[in-house]
């Protein structure tokens, strides 16, 4: 059991900073400041088990996935980095509409009527918190498996679930909570934080097409090496 906890420590303290609960949180504030208090639990639910299914698929099938459609991780870095950005924009540059007083309130009772936006797939659990850094990670660590030779082999079987589920539960308390966060910092900080996360994700999104780039850059002239 001590070997079991100490896997699943070492696989928390990689796989932690990359998920970074704390951004998918000002994120989440930001998105569901129109929502109410079962709207946003709902959310964090799904966001969570999201997490954990895109964890388990990027562990024990994406590197076939990827294969199959013929995906590099530097390709799915700058896909990742173009949506990233993408949400940024639209969170730092919010469309301003000028309308008459009746028709915001219609638009208000429209919005209670239809069904809520689901938020928790894109950008929650994808891009946010199993991005293509946590993605890279995941797929990279599966061609070292079999060489493990630190752990039992149940062991190394059993911690992939055990640690993807903890960081699922993570997130879920994280996103919960964040409800506490609204009541606390109010309309004005919540457009506050919507701003500031907006730029953070356009840097973010930015950083990963880079890294993307220099990875294509560095894969290129690794093989005309060898040519």
């Amino acid at each position: 059991m001590f070997e079991l906890f100490k896997a699943i420590g070492l696989s928390l303290m990689v796989l932690l900073p990359l998920v970074n609960p704390l951004t998918t949180v000002a994120l989440f504030l930001s998105l569901s400041k129109n929502m109410t208090v079962k709207e946003r639990n709902q959310q964090a639910r799904l966001a969570s088990v999201y997490v954990f299914a895109i964890m388990m698929i990027a562990f024990y099938a994406g590197a076939l996935v990827m294969n199959t459609f013929g995906i590099s991780i530097p390709g799915l870095r700058i896909a990742g980095g173009l949506i990233v950005a993408c949400i940024g924009f639209r969170m730092l540059f919010p469309p301003q509409a000028d309308n008459p007083p009746g028709v915001i309130d219609r638009k208000m009772n429209n919005i209670h009527k239809h069904k809520t936006t689901n938020i928790a797939f894109v950008p929650l659990a994808m891009p946010s918190t199993a991005g293509p850094g946590t993605i890279a990670m995941i797929i990279s660590r599966v061609s070292s498996v079999n060489e493990e030779v630190y752990f039992s082999p149940w062991i190394t079987a059993l911690t992939p679930v055990l640690v993807f589920l903890t960081i699922s539960v993570i997130v879920w308390i994280a996103l919960r909570s964040s409800g506490a966060i609204m009541h606390l910092v109010g309309s004005s900080g919540i457009e506050a934080i919507s701003r500031l996360m907006g730029f953070l994700l356009v840097c973010m999104g930015v950083q990963f097409v880079i890294n993307g780039g220099l990875e294509i850059i560095a894969d290129y002239h690794g093989l005309s090496i060898y040519r």
